[in-house]
């Protein structure tokens, strides 16, 4: 049988180790951000303009995060028959095709074609150019690790 000093320890052991789960509970802070659910077609987007080198169609619009900042997302929409010229960016891209069919063509690896629902990397730093093989515009949602950026290869 325990001791009545041992018995109390493991009570105040107890009671101490609650104590605390209830106060890491108690002291968790509601997250600042709300979840984020869009469509590509939301009317409620605002489309921007492409840097400058890239076809007039070409539209971006930021879906989270600003995209001066590190971590943002944003769809990227270009016309049918729109080539992508050759270009770069300082962040790695994490893609999945929304709308449309899109091959592209990083530098020194073979062609990727996209169509609705894959997935891609594109590593930082590693030109790259496109052509939106769809009558209609192609969107692609980016993740952008970095700033968001783009500079052409001439």
């Amino acid at each position: 049988m325990p001791s009545l000093n041992s018995l109390m320890t493991r009570i105040l052991s107890a009671l101490l180790l609650s104590t605390v789960g209830l106060s890491a509970t108690a002291t968790a802070e509601v997250p600042a951000e709300r979840p984020l659910a869009l469509l590509a077609a939301d009317p409620g987007l605002q489309w921007g303009p492409c840097p400058p080198f890239f076809s007039e169609a070409c539209r971006m619009t930021a879906l989270h995060g600003d995209p001066a900042k590190p971590n943002s997302d944003v769809f990227f929409k270009v016309g049918g028959g729109d080539e992508l010229p050759l270009h770069w960016h300082t962040s790695a891209e994490r893609m999945v095709l929304v709308q449309g069919e899109l091959t592209v063509r990083y530098q020194g690896h073979a062609p990727v074609t996209l169509t609705p629902g894959i997935y891609a990397y594109g590593p930082p730093k590693l030109p790259h150019d496109g052509r939106c093989n769809s009558d209609d515009a192609c969107i692609l949602f980016i993740a952008f690790e970095q700033p968001v950026d783009a500079y052409e290869v001439k």
